[in-house]
């Protein structure tokens, strides 16, 4: 037991990949999938998951995948080709304490990301839920409000967050004009986000 705890929390990286398959049990990668959403190296993938295939904590299986082309006289070829899907393993010994301690610890601060988003223009609110709650039912994980805003870096904002998080995330941008006047409309979406659950780590709007 203890050999298994010094080898799932032996570096950054391979934290990561855990975090990216318990937010994600029922799908499939391939190596270079979990490289781009974790933002790590090909070659230190390839070493996390030869270590955590070991211990149980992933399973490989093939999987066919289809890959339409349409040729130039206009006929359509199927190109099939197996790959090695990776998945969580839901028969690991310790998934359920794991997935307390990982899931529900914060890979990133909240000052943290709103530093980072405060850069990209005139940032009036940020507002955070779903996983970051721990709340399946959300319709949104970030909202961002304000004016000027660099979309572009919003967007890798956003990816850097993915990567630390371990899963994609649902996210709104709304000038300050707009989401006042959805506010106001009482706007589903954003009345979905404001009356359930949620937390505010920015607010120069003054909100209740």
């Amino acid at each position: 037991m203890t050999g298994t705890l010094e080898q799932l929390f032996g570096s950054a990286a391979r934290i990561k990949i855990i975090r990216l398959f318990l937010l994600n049990p029922q799908e499939f990668f391939t190596q270079g999938e979990i490289s781009r959403r974790c933002k790590v190296t090909p070659g230190t993938i390839r070493r996390e998951i030869f270590l955590l295939k070991k211990i149980g904590f992933i399973k490989e299986k093939p999987e066919m995948i289809e890959n339409i082309i349409k040729l130039k006289n206009g006929k359509i070829k199927n190109n099939k080709k197996r790959i090695q899907g990776i998945s969580l393993d839901q028969s690991f010994s310790l998934l359920s304490p794991l997935k307390n301690l990982v899931v529900n610890s914060a890979p990133v601060s909240r000052h943290e990301i709103a530093k980072k988003i405060a850069k990209a223009g005139k940032v009036k609110l940020i507002i955070m839920s779903g996983v970051f709650i721990q709340d399946e039912n959300s319709r949104a994980d970030l909202l961002v409000v304000g004016d000027s805003l660099n979309r572009g870096l919003i967007d890798r904002i956003m990816r850097w967050i993915e990567s630390e998080v371990g899963k994609e995330l649902a996210y709104a941008i709304f000038t300050s004009e707009d989401f006042a006047y959805r506010l106001s409309m009482r706007d589903k979406f954003v009345r979905d986000i404001m009356d359930y659950p949620h937390e505010k780590i920015l607010d120069r709007l003054g909100l209740e």
